[in-house]
């Protein structure tokens, strides 16, 4: 966001996860790109049934503290630090390329270390009040997760920045001045209140039923329950210490070279990032490796076939696509547009891209809606046979101890009914009656019409995500963005419209997948689903502060922020923006041709997939995705490349000691990733001081150098 609860996995909007992640295990990390995530749920699914591998077994005789005790003051004090950090790394991602590989392991890793280190000095000094248990623990990647996940599903650089008057300018329509709404604190955090609850309380009496009685398996949540009871184990503690100093190296390293980096970027085009790493014909068409950390820990990260497919687009559109419809300058667009116009190249490049994405986001919808009624259907099947005594008491037909050990924790402390009920509706009708204050646009009917079918769709996701790992958050949040800018019609601000029904109905469904993959790493842990669902609250509460902070530091900070050529342009707000003006406005201002060549990798996308599972499964790993295919379309292959070092990298380490690039693979990346992402917080500082780098570093090709000598020359 792809991982995380909210965040667990590769978020790539470029997916709200493009948001499209997919989920291995924590050793091997996981992707969200424009929030579909997709995964094969390996590692993930269901407990051991052999007692001799008993995970309950090995805490036998530790005593469960109650759900108060489990939220401690430190735990939240420790998850307000991690999520501030982690939010500056969600956001600077969020603003350059919309990729967002999973952090729950950083978030897991540090929050152990901090509590386990501060727990150990209170012991030493006598003070130590209450141990530090894989409850607590569980409440500080809770909560963490959410706070950092706001930075995420509050659109900052999709949606929520595209309402802007800067990514208005760089769009097609013809009612921009009455679509746009420039960025503010007061109405951003107003707004990420409204809309950020209703999900956790849509599924909240659903709890039971989907992870205990329906058993789903739901990857991402068990995988972390895993990685969090091992660390609470004389052996996982030993390798999460080794773990952490690794990341701290490695955190170290890389903002060290960010801060080194930032002495050579005095102007435009200067700095490594600029390195014309194959020539200066490729740098033209964004071909050179820009020294990141950032992606380069991305790369390791993710999985390497979604590190080749990257690169395949990158290849396919800058390499091929976009050079031969620049040869067709002044036919298919006039010649004296720039390569940054809408209605030239720019054109192709933003609206081909947001035709796979349709394309693939339209088929997985299908296909996960058709597995979850599949999957509801026979596990309806299957309780009908039951007893109605044994349905009524899981714990009875429990096949392993640990079933039984958590099925009790579970059950013990319920929340009760009205909680859910008497949530949604008092946060719904305050919603209905502040967000057209915040949106004229957005009339309260429209508010309505979304949260009369949202539960519907939350439970949807929550079904579907326990079952494949695949949230399709950000497919129902374009819905949406079609739906109620239609409805709301192009003179009446259906633009911004659409784009606020996007991120209402985006939070609703996010947020309630999210919460059930907490419940199912609680429901492991034996943490308690009260103390689960109150550190989301918490949780998403602190995010819905820190991350507007955060994202009005970025926007004060870099005066550009947005623009093509910027350090942050923010691409996934044009793409959200420019959906928004097809569903408003229609076809009528794509480039000659644009159109036919959105049909054909629209249908491509589908197709492509379609292979995909048809094949064989020892072939399919070998086709590309099409949604992480469409990502450089716009951006161009400079963070593929990074990522494919990255991948290289590891693929390397991998055939010369497996063991230790499983272990510490992560947290190096972790550490890449976190260095590089905080560096942007001083940066940030540096530029409101009005600090300049003093060093330009330029690459010119010789001709070029010989001018500007002669032109020096005295």
């Amino acid at each position: 966001m792809v991982t995380h609860n909210a965040e667990r996995g590769f978020h790539g909007d470029s997916h709200e996860n493009a948001t499209f992640a997919v989920e291995e295990t924590p050793s091997s990390g996981t992707m969200t790109i424009e929030n579909e995530r997709y995964g094969d749920g390996e590692g993930g699914g269901g407990d051991s049934d052999d007692k001799s591998l008993s995970v309950e077994m090995l805490f036998k005789g530790k005593v469960v503290p109650s759900w108060r005790e489990q939220l401690t003051i430190r735990a939240f004090v420790v998850s307000f630090v991690l999520g501030v950090l982690l939010t500056f790394i969600v956001m600077k991602l969020n603003l350059t390329t919309g990729i967002i590989p999973s952090l729950n392991v950083s978030a897991g890793l540090l929050g152990f270390f901090f509590v386990k280190s501060w727990a150990k000095f209170m012991e030493k000094s006598g003070m130590l009040k209450q141990p530090f248990t894989r409850q607590e623990n569980t409440v500080i990647q809770t909560c963490v997760v959410a706070t950092s996940g706001i930075a995420f599903s509050g659109g900052f650089g999709s949606y929520l920045f595209g309402m802007s008057s800067i990514v208005a300018g760089q769009s097609t329509e013809s009612h921009a001045a009455q679509n746009t709404k420039d960025p503010r604190l007061p109405w951003i955090i107003g707004f990420l209140f409204a809309v950020s609850f209703l999900g956790l309380f849509s599924v909240l009496p659903l709890r039971k039923i989907m992870v205990i009685d329906y058993k789903l398996t739901y990857p991402s949540g068990t995988a972390t329950a895993h990685l969090i009871n091992s660390f609470h184990t004389p052996q996982g503690a030993k390798l999460a210490k080794q773990q952490v100093r690794t990341l701290g190296k490695f955190f170290s390293f890389s903002f060290l070279w960010g801060f080194f980096q930032w002495f050579f970027t005095g102007g435009d085009g200067c700095g490594f990032a600029n390195f014309p790493t194959f020539g200066l014909e490729a740098y033209e068409n964004r071909f050179y490796f820009d020294f990141s950390g950032t992606f380069v820990g991305v790369g390791m990260i993710c999985p390497y076939l979604i590190n080749v497919s990257v690169l395949v687009g990158a290849i396919l559109s800058w390499g091929l696509m976009w050079p031969l419809i620049k040869n067709r300058k002044g036919d298919w667009y006039a010649a004296d547009l720039s390569d940054s116009n809408l209605k030239g190249v720019q054109g192709y490049r933003v609206f081909l891209s947001i035709a796979m994405i349709l394309g693939d986001g339209l088929y997985n919808f299908v296909k996960v809606l058709g597995l979850t009624i599949q999957g509801f259907i026979k596990q309806y099947k299957k309780m009908e046979v039951i007893p109605v005594t044994e349905r009524d008491s899981p714990e009875k037909v429990s096949n392993s101890y640990d079933d039984e050990v958590r099925t009790k924790l579970f059950l013990k402390d319920g929340i009760p009914l009205w909680v859910s009920f008497v949530g949604y509706v008092a946060i719904a009708a305050v919603s209905i009656g502040v967000i057209p204050k915040i949106f004229h646009q957005m009339k309260w009917y429209y508010v309505l019409v979304i949260y009369i079918f949202a539960p519907v769709l939350a439970f949807c996701n929550a079904y579907g995500c326990g079952l494949t790992d695949w949230s399709l958050a950000s497919t129902y949040g374009k819905l949406a963005i079609f739906a109620i800018g239609a409805w709301a019609g192009e003179s009446h601000g259906g633009v911004l419209a659409g784009l606020a029904a996007c991120g209402v109905m985006m939070n609703i469904v996010s947020t309630a997948s999210d919460l059930m993959q907490d419940f199912k790493t609680g429901y492991m842990t034996l943490a308690s689903p009260r103390s689960m669902f109150v550190s989301q609250v918490i949780g998403t509460a602190m995010g819905c502060i820190i991350s507007p902070c955060v994202f009005w530091l970025f926007y004060k900070a870099f005066v550009d922020i947005g623009s093509p050529h910027s350090d942050y342009p923010a691409p996934n707000a044009l793409v959200y923006r420019n959906m928004s003006v097809l569903g408003v406005e229609g076809f009528g201002s794509l480039p000659h041709h644009c159109l036919t060549l959105c049909y054909i990798l629209f249908a491509g996308s589908i197709v492509i997939n379609l292979i995909r599972d048809t094949v064989a499964k020892k072939w399919a790993k070998y086709i590309p995705l099409p949604m992480a295919m469409a990502i450089p379309f716009y951006l161009g292959p400079y963070f593929a490349i990074d990522m494919c070092v990255g991948s290289l990298i590891l693929f390397i380490w991998g055939k010369l000691d497996k063991a230790k690039a499983d272990a510490f693979g992560p947290p190096l990346a972790s550490g890449l990733i976190c260095g590089d992402g905080i560096w942007s917080l001083p940066s940030s500082i540096l530029a409101l001081a009005g600090v300049q780098p003093p060093i330009c570093m330029k690459f010119l090709s010789r001709g070029t150098n010989a001018r500007v000598d002669k032109f020096l020359s005295p």
